[in-house]
């Protein structure tokens, strides 16, 4: 398995359900962060994950959790560690951190993926979760191997209510459309879980589509390709100014407040939003799941939903099966997601075509 994000936990511990022995290789530390928020599900959990692993994963979703409809929403950075903490106590998955993979191949036999210690890992089967800009990817559809730039990026902060002196707290998700802007606003609990009042933070995202030329100054985006995010420190002065005249201009309170909260600490990252749209899914011994093999902009609201959907298909593609009759399987694990996959991609490629104006 390349890559341990959300997508290749979830992989992982479905595989390792399914009886396989996983290695997983992710390029990152075992700590890692994000001010991103997605709704869960947790039955669907349970149901992909087995109650032995959702009994760890839960309890940290718990400590991000909100009442709302359409599932928890939950901090990216709680599911991760939630998912990461049920993967390094299965005994079927060896976790490998700061493992990068510089090559992956394949012959009749085997797959295998090579880190750039020059050590090499062989397998029946090799899983590409490494994400939008997906090495694997490229090795299963060398003829599109890159997602492109949708044309906007997306401005991601929370916001601790201690911060924000006295404001109206909303009580569930709240979207905004402002011009080319849109706002995507949603209360969180304290962090120990409990929505105690004084205690509790704002998350918010903001789409904007007037920074392309930013993003191209700066090296983010280079042609129709997405380089890489944009952290706090990469923001230059003179943007996070524009941003903070931004928020008063377009956004009401609480969420101006949060921004310019977040602003002022400089916790601000920003995300240039991506698309691919698949053709396949596979190549012999080689598959892709999550991001790696579909991008759908985060509007569509069910990334993270069409993730687990892949684990939970590829493990029951693949489960009782013998090492020689894994490229059949994982055709059949194609055949199950390439379609639902494209369409939720063509769904997110209206939206961005309206928002963007390409």
């Amino acid at each position: 398995m390349v890559g341990a994000s959300l997508a290749g936990l979830m992989t992982s511990l479905a595989l390792a359900r399914a009886g396989w022995q996983v290695t997983v290789l992710e390029r990152a530390g075992a700590r890692r962060s994000s001010s991103a928020a997605l709704a869960v599900d947790p039955p669907d959990l349970v149901r992909l994950l087995g109650q032995e692993a959702s009994a760890t994963v839960l309890p940290h979703l718990a400590h991000d959790a909100a009442d709302v409809s359409g599932g928890l929403p939950v901090t990216w950075r709680a599911l991760h560690s939630g998912l990461q903490a049920a993967a390094a106590e299965h005994s079927g998955i060896r976790l490998h951190h700061h493992s990068p993979v510089v090559e992956v191949g394949q012959d009749a036999r085997q797959a295998w993926a090579a880190t750039n210690t020059g050590a090499v890992h062989v397998g029946d089967l090799l899983v590409g979760a490494d994400g939008y800009r997906s090495l694997v990817r490229a090795a299963v559809a060398p003829d599109r191997p890159d997602a492109r730039f949708a044309g906007y990026v997306l401005w991601l902060g929370v916001a601790d209510e201690q911060d924000l002196g006295s404001v109206r707290w909303p009580t569930g998700l709240d979207i905004r459309s402002s011009g080319g802007h849109l706002l995507l606003g949603y209360p969180l609990p304290a962090p120990d879980g409990l929505p105690t009042v004084g205690s509790r933070r704002l998350g918010w995202a903001w789409y904007d589509a007037s920074r392309n030329g930013l993003l191209r100054r700066i090296g983010a985006v280079e042609g129709s390709v997405v380089q890489h995010s944009l952290r706090e420190t990469d923001i230059p002065e003179e943007t996070y100014a524009e941003l903070a005249a931004g928020a008063r201009q377009h956004w009401p309170a609480p969420w101006s407040t949060a921004i310019i909260d977040s602003i002022e600490r400089r916790a601000v990252t920003a995300t240039p939003i991506s698309e691919y749209l698949p053709d396949r899914l596979v190549a012999g011994r080689l598959v892709l799941v999550g991001d790696a093999a579909h991008v759908p902009t985060p509007m569509t609201g069910s990334g993270f939903a069409a993730s687990l959907a892949d684990a939970e298909a590829l493990g029951r593609a693949t489960a009782a099966t013998d090492a020689h009759e894994v490229p059949v399987a994982l055709l059949e694990y194609e055949q199950d997601r390439l379609q639902p996959a494209r369409s939720l991609v063509k769904s997110g490629q209206s939206f961005s075509r309206s928002f963007a104006g390409r």
